[in-house]
Parts: C-alpha cells; sequence; structure tokens
C-alpha cells in the first residue's frame, strides 16, 4: 500500500510538472509569438525594400532619359501629348492598377509664330541698327529638329517700349533700394536690364514693376552662368554667348491656372478676364544671351508679341492599391513638360520616375502590395506656374486633404554631381537620415560607403555639425499646392552642385536648347549612377511611407525646428529693440506654444512606444495624429496678400519664390519695417502675426494629445 502510495506520488509530481511545462510552454509560445511575428514582418518589410532598391538600375534611366529627350515637349503641344500617352502606356506595362490621362484646359503663353520677339538698338533717327538673336544655334545632332520654340519670357505682356537702359543688377528687392534710396536713380518710365540669378525671374519683374519701369530684358551673365575653366557646350557645360534662358514671369503665389484660382480649371469652370488674371505682368519682358546684352547698353527699343491662350494640358495619374488602408495615399509626383528637350529640368527626374514605377510594378507582379496606397503622377505645364500639379491638387482637395499621407517630388534628379540636396518637412529628417545610410555613395572616393556619409562629410549642416544639411521647402516645384496649401508632408531629394566653390547659379544651361540628353551623359552623370541614388532614395521613402505599420515620421524634429526658428525670428527682431519695447512687442507667447509643442511631441512619441501594434484600432489612432500634424500648421485664411500660400510654419519668400521662409507672417511683417509711413500700424501686424503663429503651433501641439 505504502508503495502504491509512492508510486501516485511520484506519478502526480511528473503530472504536475509536465502540466506546469506545458502551461509554461503555451505562455511562452503565446506571449512570444506577437514578437516573433513582429520580427518576420520586419525581415519580410526589409527583404522587399532590398529588392525595391536593387531592382533600380542605371542604364535603364539612362534608356529613359534619351528616349524621352529626342524631341522638344512643350505644355500644350502635340509632342508632349505623345510623350504623356507614351508613359501612361509604359505605366500600364509595368503592372499598375490604374493609368488615367487627366486634362485641364488652362491659360499658357507662347511666342506670336508670324511676330517675332526681339530687342533693338535705336538710333538719333528711330532707325533700329542693331537686333537681337531670335534663335539660339542648335547643338550637333539636333539642326533638323522642328517646334523648337525659341527664347521667350512666357505671359509677358506685349508692347514696343523704347528709351535708355537702366542696369538694376538682380532686380532684387534691396537692388531697387539701392537704386532709388542711395543712388538716386529713377526707374519709372524707363526700361531696366537685369542678370538672371539669385531670385525667381517672376520676382524680378514684379520688382521692377512697383519701381515704375515700363518693360525688363533679363539676361544671363557670364559671371552667374559659366563656371571657370569650363568651355561652353558642346565642349563643354558652360552656357554659349548665344544661350537664353526661358521661363514664365507670372506670379501666381500658389493659385494655379492665372483664370481659375482655386479652381480646377475643367470645362463647366468660372473663368476670370485675361486682363483680371492673376499674377501676369503689365510690361513687356524678353531674355537675352550675353553676346547680346553687351552690345545693347543704350537706347533700345523692345519687341514683344507673345500670345496667352487656353490650352488642353494632361496628367498622367497612376496607382497601386493598398492592401491594408487603401484610403491613405503616398503621392510621387514630377513633371514631363519642358522648355525645349529638358534633359536636366525635367527629364533627369522623369527618367528616374519611371525606373521607380517600373520597380514598384515589378513588386505588384511578383504578388506583392502596400500597405497603403501609391499615387505616381506625371505632371504637365510646370514650366508656366505648376499648372497641372495644381489644378490636379484643387480638384481633388477634399480627398487629399482627408486621405494623404505625404508627397515626394520627382523634379530634375540632379541640378550639379557634387552631393545629395535635400529639402523636406522636419517630419521627415529621421527617415532620410536612415535611408540615406542604407543607399551606397556613387561619389569617387566613396566606394564602399553610404550616400549619407558622402553627403554629411561635403555639406554638413550649420546647426550640427554632426548630420549632414536639410533645406527649408520653398517653391518653384510642384510640391507647392500639396505642402504651402493643403499641408501634406512634402519633400524633395536631387543631387546639386558645391554651394561653396560653384558660384554660378543653378547649372549654366537652364531652359536653353542646350539641356540635351547629351549634356547630362558627357559631363553631368557618365555612369548615370548618382541619378540611380536619386531614385533609389526617392523609391525607398515611398516605400517606406506606404509600407511601415507606423508612419515613419519624427514629431520632435519637427519641435527642434520650431524652437530654432522662432529663436531666429526673435533675434531678427532684436535690431529693432527699442521699437520692440514702444510698440509692446512680446514673443513671449510664440516661445511658450512651442516649449508646450516639444512637451506634446514628447509624450507623443513616448505613447507611440506603448501602442499595442497588433491592435489595428490603435495603430490607426497614432497615424492619423502623425498623418494630419502638418495639416494642422495650415491656416486656411492663408498669409497677406497670399491666400493660397496657408502654412504659417514655412512658405516662400516674398522677394524670392525659390527660397524658404520659417515664420513668413512675422517675417513679411518686420521686412523693411524702418522705412513704413506708419510705425504703428506696422508693429501692430508684427503682434498680430506673432499671436497668429503661436495659436497655431498651440493649436497643433492639441492634435498630439492622447484621445479622450
Amino acid at each position: 500500500m505504502a508503495k502504491s502510495r509512492g508510486r501516485l506520488y511520484v506519478w502526480m509530481c511528473l503530472a504536475a510538472a509536465g502540466a506546469s511545462f506545458l502551461v509554461g510552454f503555451m505562455a511562452g509560445w503565446f506571449i512570444n509569438k506577437p514578437f516573433q511575428e513582429t520580427v518576420t514582418l520586419l525581415q519580410y518589410h526589409q527583404s522587399i525594400w532590398w529588392e525595391l532598391v536593387s531592382e533600380m538600375k542605371a542604364e535603364n534611366i539612362k534608356a529613359f532619359l534619351r528616349s524621352f529627350t529626342k524631341l522638344p515637349h512643350l505644355a500644350g503641344t502635340e509632342q508632349n501629348l505623345q510623350l504623356a500617352m507614351k508613359i501612361q502606356t509604359q505605366w500600364r506595362e509595368f503592372g499598375l492598377d490604374t493609368t488615367t490621362l487627366v486634362p485641364y484646359d488652362v491659360l499658357l503663353s507662347y511666342p506670336n509664330e508670324t511676330n517675332a520677339n526681339y530687342i533693338s538698338i535705336v538710333d538719333e533717327h528711330e532707325t533700329e541698327i542693331f537686333k537681337t538673336s531670335y534663335l539660339e544655334l542648335p547643338p550637333d545632332g539636333y539642326e533638323n529638329v522642328t517646334n523648337i520654340v525659341p527664347p521667350y519670357n512666357a505671359f509677358s505682356a506685349q508692347g514696343s517700349p523704347e528709351g535708355d537702359l537702366i542696369y538694376v543688377n538682380y532686380a532684387r528687392t534691396e537692388d531697387f533700394f539701392k537704386l532709388e534710396r542711395d543712388m538716386n536713380i529713377n526707374c519709372t518710365g524707363r526700361i531696366v536690364i537685369a542678370r538672371y540669378g539669385k531670385i525667381f525671374r517672376g520676382n524680378k519683374v514684379k520688382n521692377a514693376m512697383l519701381a515704375g519701369a515700363i518693360g525688363i530684358i533679363l539676361y544671363s551673365d557670364p559671371a552667374d552662368y559659366t563656371a571657370p575653366g569650363v568651355e561652353p557646350y558642346p565642349k563643354g557645360w558652360n552656357l554659349p554667348g548665344t544661350g537664353a534662358q526661358r521661363g514664365n514671369v507670372l506670379n501666381l503665389n500658389g493659385a494655379g491656372d492665372p483664370l481659375t484660382p482655386g479652381y480646377p480649371a475643367k470645362e463647366y469652370t468660372f473663368r476670370l478676364d485675361l486682363e483680371e488674371g492673376v499674377g501676369i505682368p503689365k510690361i513687356p519682358v524678353h531674355p537675352i544671351g550675353y553676346n547680346d546684352a553687351e552690345k545693347i547698353l543704350r537706347k533700345i527699343r523692345m519687341h514683344v508679341y507673345n500670345i496667352n491662350k487656353i490650352t488642353r494640358i494632361y496628367n498622367v495619374i497612376g496607382t497601386i492599391r493598398g492592401s491594408v488602408e487603401p484610403d491613405r495615399y503616398i503621392i510621387l509626383g514630377g513633371h514631363r513638360d519642358a522648355w525645349v528637350f529638358g534633359g536636366v529640368d525635367p527629364t533627369s527626374g522623369a527618367a528616374v520616375l519611371q525606373e521607380i514605377v517600373r520597380s514598384f510594378g515589378k513588386l505588384v507582379n511578383k504578388g506583392w502590395r502596400p500597405r497603403r496606397t501609391i499615387i505616381f503622377a506625371s505632371w504637365d505645364a510646370e514650366e508656366f506656374g505648376l499648372l497641372g500639379s495644381t489644378e490636379w491638387a484643387e480638384e481633388n482637395a477634399k480627398v487629399l486633404q482627408e486621405r494623404s499621407v505625404a508627397y515626394i517630388n520627382s523634379d530634375s534628379s540632379i541640378e550639379g554631381n557634387y552631393t545629395l540636396r535635400v529639402d523636406c518637412t522636419p517630419l521627415l529628417y529621421q527617415l532620410v537620415y536612415k535611408l540615406a545610410k542604407e543607399i551606397s555613395s556613387p561619389d569617387d572616393g566613396f566606394e564602399n560607403r553610404s550616400l549619407y556619409e558622402s553627403w554629411l562629410e561635403k555639406d554638413p549642416s550649420p546647426e550640427n555639425k554632426n548630420v549632414p544639411r536639410i533645406n527649408k521647402l520653398g517653391s518653384g516645384s510642384d510640391f507647392e499646392a500639396y505642402f504651402q496649401r493643403l499641408g501634406i508632408a512634402a519633400g524633395r531629394v536631387r543631387y546639386t552642385k558645391n554651394r561653396k566653390t560653384d558660384k554660378y547659379s543653378s547649372y549654366p544651361v537652364y531652359h536653353t536648347i542646350y539641356e540635351t540628353f547629351e549634356l547630362v551623359e558627357k559631363f553631368y552623370d557618365p555612369t548615370f549612377k548618382k541619378q540611380l541614388s536619386v531614385a533609389q532614395l526617392r523609391g525607398a521613402l515611398v516605400y517606406e511611407l506606404a509600407d511601415s505599420k507606423i508612419i515613419p515620421f519624427n514629431i520632435q524634429d519637427y519641435a527642434k525646428a520650431l524652437e530654432t526658428y522662432a529663436s531666429s525670428i526673435y533675434n531678427l527682431s532684436k535690431k529693432h529693440d527699442q521699437q520692440l519695447r514702444d510698440h509692446g512687442v512680446s514673443f513671449d507667447s510664440l516661445f511658450s506654444a512651442v516649449k508646450n509643442f516639444s512637451e506634446a511631441a514628447s509624450d507623443f512619441h513616448r505613447r507611440l512606444t506603448q501602442t499595442d501594434f497588433n491592435n489595428p484600432i490603435s495603430v490607426r489612432i497614432m497615424n492619423d495624429q502623425l498623418m494630419l500634424l502638418e495639416r494642422a500648421f495650415v491656416d486656411p485664411l492663408g498669409l497677406p496678400g497670399r491666400p493660397f500660400y496657408r502654412h504659417i510654419i514655412f512658405a516662400p519668400s516674398r522677394h524670392n519664390k525659390y527660397a524658404g521662409e520659417s515664420f513668413p507672417g512675422i517675417y513679411d511683417a518686420m521686412f523693411d519695417i524702418e522705412n513704413r509711413g506708419d510705425p504703428h500700424s506696422a508693429w501692430t501686424q508684427v503682434k498680430k502675426h506673432i499671436s497668429i503663429a503661436a495659436f497655431t503651433i498651440q493649436a497643433a501641439a492639441g492634435t498630439l494629445t492622447e484621445v479622450l
């Protein structure tokens, strides 16, 4: 009996031990299963990332660039429609779910085919003794190409003003201040001549109009458009003396089509009369090369006969539907239209976009789908004022504001070949840094090193030498409506020149007939590896934004940026220290709001680490807060005099559309304030915009709080 009890006791112990083991094993299994699943998902996510990046090939980008630049493709022309249809067909073949041509009827501007634009020198008998060139000399191999638009400034007023020239340097605000205040030179009723560079050409024209000029000539000065020791194209990449920069001279301030501001230019849309069109200059404008500029610094007559007409343009829109959150969109868009061949602008970007689409299509054809929907866009009429992208944004504004996570721009992939350049919202800083560390550098001397390393070594941030420079978003490309008007997080990446040593503006043959495939192949990127790196980074940004379970935004970087911007605008105000005291101007509310935002950002990221990633509702809540943060900085009333620039933290500079300005409302209110006629009213405006900025930041902080 005792033995039986002993055996029973042993068996009971063994059973208890077995049960304990089983419970422990099962508990461990169920506890560790989410972790194991998370690890597996992360590994799969990374493997797809690597497959996407590895699929992209330099030789494909080269082939697309060659194909897309064989003929001119100006917006509104048959050639550009044919290119749109080619891109649409290829996208369909690549495997996109949908591909659509989306038309708009917008105001465009072209030279008069029967009445050429030119500048003439007039003698004492009113006889024209010299005329500037009508055409640029075509580069080798392009002599028989037709439909090349001659150099002109789109949307210039017609007219034949006559008079002596006044040289106004770059036609910046400060240049006219110097002429009027220091040199006592009045431009009223005179024709002015300005060199290209430093600021957007439309700002030059607006400044000339404000100064009373009756016409303005723009030219590319060798000091700004030739690099030392480099031959003119085709022997080198410098601008020939016959080259003249085309470009629009509108001052749209984000309005889109000049006749339908704020609304899509469809058949049913009400249109303003041409005389009421937004931002159209009232004086003649014409560009010339530096060979001609040397000869006309005397009494001249302008002849400008451009014609403005409503013309149909076409965007190409393609989609890959998301598998989990199809109602959340990541947009990758870049323009297709070019002034002539567009070897750099925009087709180096269009070729990169095409290779990214092809590579995503490969994944789709293998059965992969992103978590969120990806929208690809080939925009039309960017060169005429960002028209295609803005009209599509206007038509879809309600949906885009509710559903868009981010917009990544795909304009020119190179404007130089020295190092990477990034302009983006602070939300994307960490993601850009992370991805740049995972992509190989294409730069000589950086073999087997990352893109991040070459970028950091060549262009460190002036605020923090431990990270590469990232610039503020201004304007001048198709992200404008998405970021500045709708408040969608945005970014752009490309290769650029050496900002320390290369003092020439942009790249020398910008917007001329000499922007060819051969220019890129021979001088800027012979191996096409720099464009490949840009493709990989743009594509990786889209992939991470579309497929990461948690949207990879970092709000704490936004908080740090706001602290920097607030200190910067306050320090700028300190040169008016006495006036600040006299008019009771305080920045305390702004600094308090920034502090509150920083605390809210830290608390949000703390909660993010505690989120149950297996609970789709919890994930969606956090993602919506991340997605909508940029929207919180948008003021529906817009900036003074610029109602379509609605972002309170960032806007294009009022004095240079290309440059980004932080706290633009405050900055503009303080600009040249010492020369205002009514100081009390001027400083009242400063106080108003400090208040608006403080409220906006405080409200944005509120969007980060835990759901009640």
